[in-house]
């Protein structure tokens, strides 16, 4: 059965001065908006604190996805379910109680992502497939857009989709994803993809969006 396909653009490439605008060019193309919230401790770079991520999930035309490279992260991934985010994803490597704040975010109403960074194992997560809505396998090291897909994360990703099984568990990538890379993403088993450069430094945003869905639904088993 072929994979349902979901591509998130990323803000972080985007205009930020006219965010709305940004916005509204790939909301009718896309699946759902991906929020990168870094806080210059966990990774070394800060993108929005909290009062401005929850102006851009308020108004926000598309479903959001946070993504949170943060530290102290299980105290602050429950406030973003609840600001109405539809997507909450938090990192394995910097989550003290990793099921307790999986809960929480999915109390709220959110889906539950657990996101790894490449030097991490998903063979030391796997306990807690039966609590996620979303395993995240970064392509690139958390911290910066637009860093060079990295090829030798397909073979986690394969893994990944293996312990995934028939669950209706999404499989997302994020880093690097163009239109030269995301057929290979999506041949290994990822269906939810994370697109910034890619997408707002093109052109046709909205039509980069429709492209990368076709190369990777052209390949989804």
């Amino acid at each position: 059965m072929t994979r349902e396909i979901r591509i998130t653009p990323s803000i972080l490439n985007a205009d930020l001065t006219k965010l709305s605008q940004e916005i509204a060019r790939i909301a009718g193309v896309s699946d759902l908006l991906h929020l990168d919230v870094m806080d210059n401790v966990f990774v070394p770079n800060f993108t929005f604190d909290f009062e401005r991520a929850s102006q851009i999930i308020k108004e926000s035309v598309l479903p959001v996805d946070a993504h949170l490279m943060v530290a102290d992260v299980d105290l602050i991934a429950p406030a973003y379910g609840e600001a109405g985010c539809a997507s909450v994803t938090i990192h394995a490597e910097a989550t003290t109680n990793i099921a307790s704040t999986l809960r929480a975010i999915r109390h709220t109403g959110a889906r539950a992502g657990l996101g790894i960074k490449p030097g991490t194992k998903i063979e030391d997560y796997e306990s807690f497939s039966d609590q996620v809505d979303m395993f995240l396998i970064m392509t690139v090291e958390p911290g910066f857009g637009g860093q060079k897909f990295m090829h030798e994360m397909m073979e986690k990703v394969r893994r990944t989709r293996k312990l995934i099984g028939d669950r209706p568990i999404w499989l997302q990538v994020d880093g690097g994803i163009s239109i030269d890379t995301i057929a290979e993403a999506a041949e290994a088993g990822a269906d939810t993809f994370v697109a910034g450069s890619a997408v707002f430094n093109a052109g046709d945003p909205a039509a980069m969006v429709l492209s990368l869905r076709n190369c990777a639904t052209s390949v989804a088993d």
